[in-house]
């Protein structure tokens, strides 16, 4: 019996769950709000961070990514990867540009106005003092939201960058959207990790306020696809052999969004530089370097030069020149 522990307000938290059901793997989900249970798990991972998973044979794994992964390598039955080597590829960057660039959406969202810090601060606290008292909810749900709008320029979630945010999450809206109604999902009518990481960023967005206000109005049967997915354990499907529409446009907007701001990002760190501009969607974007996000690019770069020469070539045909350079460094 696998034992998640988690919060209903993390979306990598969703897309782990979601994986663990769509597979049919045994586990118990666990709210990740006793300190002691979270204090002696957190000291078995690098990072104090939610999800995290304890297998069966006790193991201890958190980070979404590196967790599917080993549910890959441990489970062959009913795998998110798809069959064919190039769309594998393409469902990892499609996955990590969820991770890393579809998180702004959520984060910018949740702690932009008031409406939505005020209520998602009270949920979040909730969720980890519930039986507690309104009081002591309702107080750190402040504290909380004081601590989160603190952050929001340490990830890039500011003014300056929110027509980038903003008009990217709509553009991967309208996507999703006609897939939803056309397609089933990303490559095929079974789901991906790319769906999976995709529908944990945006299960958040189909909550809070003010994005669930836009995506109902904008993307409505997103929002029902997101619904759906929450628990796919039913769904029985095949990857389809032609890339979908919905694919094809995501990668499109990973070349004109997620790569550049990747390698920006790798750029400024190798120079010893603490923060980065780039020009995303022909506007203004700047931000702090972030670490990881310089091993994301790594990995991709990895992934793709390990390609067979037939898979690069479908890839190389998906994206355009300046992506593909960025990809083979």
């Amino acid at each position: 019996m696998y034992r998640l522990y988690g919060g209903l307000g993390s979306p990598y938290s969703l897309k782990v769950r979601a994986v663990l059901r769509y597979r049919r793997l045994p586990h118990i989900w666990i709210a990740a709000n006793d300190p002691t249970t979270m204090g002696r798990l957190f000291a078995q991972v690098r990072a104090p961070v939610i999800p995290v998973l304890e297998f069966p044979d006790g193991t201890v794994m958190n980070d979404s990514t590196p967790l599917v992964a080993e549910l890959e390598r441990r489970h062959a039955e009913r795998s998110v990867v798809p069959d064919d080597e190039a769309q594998a590829f393409a469902a990892f960057l499609l996955e990590d540009m969820a991770d890393e660039w579809g998180t702004k959406a959520m984060f910018h969202h949740r702690w932009n106005l008031d409406r939505d810090q005020i209520q998602m601060g009270r949920w979040l606290a909730f969720d980890r003092f519930r039986g507690q008292g309104r009081e002591r909810i309702e107080t750190f749900g402040q504290t909380f939201r004081e601590r989160q709008t603190g952050r929001m320029a340490l990830v890039g979630c500011t003014p300056q960058n929110a027509p980038v945010i903003e008009a990217s999450t709509e553009r991967a809206f309208d996507l999703l959207d006609v897939m939803a109604t056309d397609e089933g999902y990303l490559f095929g009518s079974r789901p991906s990790l790319a769906d999976f990481a995709w529908f944990g960023q945006f299960s958040q967005l189909a909550t809070d306020p003010t994005p669930h206000d836009l995506m109902l109005a904008r993307a409505p049967y997103l929002m029902r696809w997101i619904a759906g997915l929450d628990d796919v354990s039913g769904v029985e499907g095949e990857w389809r052999e032609e890339p979908t529409a919905a694919m094809l446009g995501l990668l499109e907007l990973a070349a004109e969004v997620y790569l550049p701001f990747l390698l920006a990002n790798a750029q400024a760190a190798g120079r010893g530089e603490e923060t980065f501009s780039v020009e995303l969607m022909g506007r203004p974007y700047s931000q702090g370097v972030f670490k990881y996000q310089v091993r994301c690019l790594a990995q991709l770069r990895e992934a793709y030069t390990g390609l067979s020469d037939a898979a690069k070539t479908r890839v190389d045909g998906w994206l355009p020149a300046a992506a593909c350079a960025a990809l083979a460094g």
